[in-house]
């Protein structure tokens, strides 16, 4: 067998053929979800650590649960993106998704994009994306990778596209229910009321500009980290809409200087973007 060969199983099948086998996939698929061959290779080495030495014995008793080669490295990429968004080094820009590498257009639409676009994901994102958009792996088997219903992984993956824009436009989100969750989370932050958490995502994401960074905001991620430095904000925020959707402005009094924009999925908050720069402001449709 060509050792370079693709395997045809589908993902989730109990691999009974050699590890060898199946590694071109599984490297192919930790390689697009880590954008580097050593981390894709460690990825793998992780899986195959792991692998079944053979086929579960057929005996009375409950069925054991398949072991899915590609769910395995692909959570072993999970946790990698996950650390390595609580160490990004460069500040994060909303509006130039294409500054770490991406053009503004492809000759051929067809060819994947190059791994540095992807760096503009958040990890569920770039998961969600790369596993259903590159790989075909339907939305189902996705979302225990990353904690979510179906319907929520794929909103992730659209709004991964609306960020690489492949996507004419986002989601339609429910403002109003999107207005209530934030106005919640505020009010716990403000209490410092623990309950502030259960309305984060998992994997929540505060991001600053480069503008908001040098003012002391900094790039965050998890629900304890970001609901202490959202809280250190919003004594002093006013509430605000931002194109439309429920958000923040400081200071309390005068032009805004600092705007937290909320992406609220399934009714909690999923990602907090913190924009200062001249230019991110002067883009948005702002409601005081």
């Amino acid at each position: 067998m060509d050792e370079n060969a693709v395997p045809t199983t589908l993902p989730g099948a109990v691999p009974t053929a050699p590890f060898e086998e199946h590694r071109p996939h599984l490297r192919a698929v930790a390689y697009r979800l880590l954008g580097t061959f050593e981390e894709a290779d460690e990825a793998v080495e992780d899986v195959r650590r792991a692998w079944p030495a053979r086929r579960p014995p057929i005996a009375p008793g409950p069925v054991p649960a398949p072991y899915d080669p590609t769910e395995a490295v692909a959570r072993a990429c999970l946790d990698r993106l996950r650390s390595r968004e609580t160490h990004r080094e460069h500040p994060w820009d909303p509006w130039d998704p294409w500054a770490s590498g991406m053009p503004n257009h492809r000759d051929d639409p067809a060819e994947p994009l190059p791994p540095t676009a992807l760096d503009t994901l958040t990890p569920p994102e770039r998961l969600a994306f790369v596993l259903h958009d590159e790989f075909s792996v339907p939305y189902e088997r996705i979302a225990p990778i990353v904690e979510r219903t179906p319907a929520a992984t794929r909103q992730l993956a659209g709004r991964a596209r609306y960020r690489l824009r492949e996507a004419e436009e986002m989601p339609e989100p429910d403002l109003p229910r999107q207005r209530e969750v934030v106005a919640a989370f505020l009010a716990a932050a403000r209490g410092g009321d623990a309950a502030a958490h259960d309305l984060l995502d998992p994997d929540v994401v505060l991001r600053a500009d480069a503008t908001a960074e040098r003012a002391g905001m900094t790039t965050v991620h998890g629900p304890g980290a970001v609901a202490e430095a959202i809280a250190r904000q919003v004594s002093t925020a006013r509430k605000a809409l931002v194109d439309g959707a429920a958000g923040l402005a400081w200071p309390a009094e005068g032009d805004p200087r600092l705007v937290f924009a909320f992406t609220v999925l399934e009714n909690r908050i999923t990602a907090i973007d913190a924009l200062s720069d001249a230019d991110h402001l002067g883009r948005l449709k702002l409601q005081l």
